[in-house]
């Protein structure tokens, strides 16, 4: 997923999103391990995208802290 992709998402569905990519880095862990992963880089690329939903909403935490502070 592309960062600005992310960015438009609520955050029930950032939540759902966390959940669904956790559940398929683990499918994908599973299948590392009894070697029926054929695409290994996908595991890359599906930690690097929990990391970028990680990051919005975390980013979001931290906004509304500041709009909660400068009320």
């Amino acid at each position: 997923m592309k960062p600005a992709e992310i960015r438009e998402l609520s955050d029930a569905q950032l939540a759902d999103k966390l959940k669904e990519m956790r559940a398929e880095l683990f499918n994908l862990r599973f299948q590392m391990a009894t070697s029926q992963l054929d695409n290994t880089a996908r595991v890359k690329t599906v930690k690097k995208d929990i990391a970028r939903v990680l990051t919005e909403q975390r980013a979001r935490e931290i906004a509304a802290e500041k709009a909660a502070a400068a009320e």
